[in-house]
Order: structure tokens, then C-alpha cells, then sequence
């Protein structure tokens, strides 16, 4: 795929999360069959450019291009020198957040809540092309602000205005939160209208949808979220079947643990230690969610205070599972009577 002057390996997206979306998760997935993968959205203002946790989030060290990172705020003259700040640090994709629904951030007038003002919208995006002529920009949005102001068609033709390179649409609106379903009419509908590259994000959950939302939307991409917290491998799935039509057996167990190990090592070093072993906890919980036996494997695993005691745990929850069946098996995936 073509996407803002980068030759991509496939269409398939990593959506930016925070909290999930780390380098060393972002190298994961990029590994496992992803395009591109978003970094957390890293703040406008100036004043926190040193904090560790900024610096964390713009750190992309050994990151297979492309780099792609998300800008957060409300003010264009902050948003456009946070985009020649992170041009300057290595992002070669600059992409801007209009799609975060958390209140924290809407608060602010940050996030989705920038829906409820084109104008304002219009001029963020206008200041923060002209910031960084030679990086291209892109923008995450939602379908609207709520169900009744649905103008994600009006914000993509200001989005292609004012040079932004490419869109990816959440099909919820603010007030949607992550509630109810995604809907996909409007990112169909805003396809029709722009001729830059239109990506659709939300509840692509598995390979098949990811086709179904490609055909009934007609965006050039999909990008996958939270589908791929504690699956990352969902990727180089959803490329295998959409090239082929078939769906890939699922992962060895043996491999799917070095996966695990991988990661988690990573993590410790990109953390340190004592932070990475609470990192690594919502992440050992998402690897091993559904599968047979991992709610009294979770509750204990989250008491377990240091590296070694964590990975000993990993290790012999992935062993006994190995027994069982060389391949993952989730209990949806059992018979009802064995899995009751």
C-alpha cells in the first residue's frame, strides 16, 4: 500500500492507545504483520516535553520505519511546534488526535471534542501542515461529536483541504464512548467524498470482519485496536487472509511463549524493571486471557512482585497449556460441556 509517501508491506493499522501502544509493543506487531503502527499520542504542550513519560513516548529507537506519531491538544500554534519538535526527533509521520472520547482530554478541548469546532479544527490542521512542510500529517478522527452531529464527511473535506495526507475514522462517535457497535455507513460515505486515503478503525475483531469493513466501507486500510492487545499475531493473520481467503490454524503454544518472553523482556528494559513488571501485567493478562484456566493464573500472576517470579509464572502456565494441545485453545473454542 501507498500511504503518505511510505510504501507499505500491507494495509492493516495499529490504532494508538495509550498506555498500550509503546515502542515495544509497536515493534511487536510491526514483526507480527502490521503496516503501520501509531504511537501513544505524546502532548502539545512544551512545558512536558521533558517529563519521563513524554520522552518515553517519543522514543523510537531501532523502530522500523515508518514512525508514526500522534500529537495531542488544542491550540494550533502548540500543535504545530509539537509536530516540528517530534519531526526534529525522528517521527516521520506526524498524526493528529481528534478521535480520543476520554474526558480528560475532551476537558480540554482536546481529542474528538475538536469535532464541535470546524473552524478551530481547520486551523490546527492548516498550522501544523505548514509546521513540518517536508513530514506528511494525518489525522484520527470519530464519525461525529454524538449521534445527531455526525460531520466526520465535513472534518474529511477539511482534513484533505488544509493537506492532511491521509484519515483513519472510528466508526463511534465522542459520545459513544466504546459503547454499542461500530457503524460503518459514514466511513463509506466520507470514502466517496475525499480522494486521499481513507482508513476505518473499530471492532475489527478478527481477519473475517476485517475484510467485511474493507468491502462494505471501501477504505484503503483497516486499523485494529484493542482486537490486538494480548494478540498481536492478529496481523500477519488478517494479511494471510485477506490475500488468500483462508484463515491460519492458530499459533503454536510454543510459540506464542517465546512471543510472550520477547515482549516482556522489552519491556524490563525499556521501563526498568520495577515499572516494566507492572507494564507487563495488563499485557500478561490480555496474552492469556480466554484461555483454559487463566483466571486463577491472572489473580496470582498480578500479586507476583519482580521479573523472575513473573516469568517462572509465564513459563508454567504456557507449559501446561502445551499439554493439553500444541495449538492456543480458547475455552469459546471448547465444546459447551467441557468448557461449563
Amino acid at each position: 500500500m501507498q500511504y503518505a509517501g511510505f510504501t507499505l508491506r500491507n494495509n492493516l493499522f495499529v490504532a494508538p492507545m495509550a498506555g498500550v501502544t509503546d515502542r515495544p509493543f509497536r515493534q511487536l506487531c510491526k514483526k507480527l504483520g502490521a503496516g503501520v503502527a501509531v504511537s501513544e499520542m505524546v502532548t502539545s504542550n512544551s512545558l512536558l516535553y521533558g517529563s519521563a513519560k513524554t520522552l518515553r513516548r517519543a522514543n523510537h529507537e531501532g523502530e522500523v520505519d515508518p514512525i508514526s506519531v500522534q500529537i495531542a491538544g488544542a491550540d494550533p500554534h502548540m500543535m504545530a511546534e509539537a509536530a516540528r519538535h517530534n519531526a526534529d526527533n525522528g517521527a516521520q509521520i506526524i498524526d493528529i488526535n481528534m478521535g480520543c472520547p476520554a474526558k480528560k482530554v475532551c476537558n480540554v478541548m482536546a481529542g474528538s471534542a475538536l469535532m464541535q469546532d470546524e473552524p478551530l479544527v481547520a486551523r490546527i490542521l492548516e498550522a501544523v501542515v505548514a509546521a513540518v512542510p517536508n513530514t506528511p500529517v494525518t489525522l484520527k478522527f470519530r464519525t461525529g461529536w454524538n449521534r445527531q452531529n455526525r460531520n466526520a464527511p465535513t472534518v474529511a473535506r477539511i482534513a484533505e483541504e488544509s493537506g492532511i495526507r491521509a484519515i483513519a475514522i472510528h466508526g463511534r462517535t465522542r459520545a459513544d464512548q466504546y459503547m454499542g457497535e461500530a457503524e460503518y455507513d459514514t466511513i463509506a460515505h466520507v470514502k466517496t467524498l475525499v480522494k486521499i486515503p481513507v482508513i476505518a478503525n473499530g471492532d475489527i475483531t478478527s481477519p473475517e470482519k476485517a475484510k467485511y469493513v474493507l468491502d462494505y466501507t471501501g477504505a484503503d486500510g483497516v486499523m485494529i485496536g484493542r482486537a490486538a492487545q494480548g494478540r498481536p499475531w492478529i496481523f500477519r493473520e488478517t494479511e494471510h487472509y485477506l490475500a488468500t481467503g483462508e484463515l491460519m490454524p492458530p499459533p503454536l503454544v510454543s510459540e506464542i511463549l517465546q512471543v510472550c518472553r520477547e515482549h516482556l523482556a522489552d519491556l524490563y528494559a525499556f521501563y526498568g524493571e520495577d515499572t516494566g513488571v507492572k507494564v507487563a501485567r495488563k499485557h500478561i493478562s490480555w496474552y492469556t486471557k480466554g484461555l483454559v484456566g487463566s483466571a486463577a493464573f491472572r489473580r496470582a500472576m498480578n500479586q507476583l512482585p519482580d521479573v523472575r517470579s513473573q516469568l517462572t509464572a509465564v513459563e508454567d502456565f504456557f507449559g501446561q497449556l502445551a499439554q493439553q494441545d500444541a495449538r492456543l485453545r480458547y475455552e469459546e473454542d471448547l465444546p459447551q460441556e467441557l468448557a461449563a
